[in-house]
């Protein structure tokens, strides 16, 4: 079942069990993937799907960290709640090793020397990582190997 299907009928599960936190991210996830369709004029893959999903998510980190900072701990427990939610419909997460492999490899067949080569190496590895591994710690990683 192609990613979008699967929300859908996620929508509709939490509509019938009157789950109102599921259900208001479910909403706001299919607008926002509408969104992105309008935009690109076109039906969305899967994998753009999940760029969605992982645009939400860092949303919701951000606002983790903002409501943290502004001792809001009932609005971070909801954020926290919605992006245990999207961290569903994405893939299992790759390890540091793993990453720190993805990377590495990108480095040898690119040829990058040192930090000058970061953006061509963020460009060769992230289409491989989407949605399986968070952009700050590729780059972090990547920063880390070539220096």
């Amino acid at each position: 079942m192609a990613l979008y299907d699967n929300i859908l009928v996620d929508l509709k599960k939490s509509i019938k069990d009157q789950d109102k936190a599921r259900l208001s991210v479910l909403r706001g996830l299919k607008s926002a993937i509408k969104n992105k369709q309008v935009e690109l004029r076109e039906e969305l893959t899967d994998d753009q799907i999940r760029g969605v999903i992982s645009s939400e998510m860092k949303k919701r980190k951000e606002a983790i960290e903002k409501f943290g900072q502004g001792l809001r701990q009932d609005l971070v427990e909801k954020e926290e709640k919605e992006l245990g939610i999207l961290f569903g419909y994405l893939p299992p997460q790759l390890s540091i090793e793993e990453i720190k492999g993805v990377v590495t490899q990108a480095i040898e067949e690119i040829s990058a020397s040192g930090p000058k080569d970061l953006g061509r190496v963020m460009k060769s590895v992230m289409p491989k990582l989407a949605g399986r591994a968070d952009g700050r710690e590729v780059n972090r990683i990547a920063r880390e190997l070539l220096s």
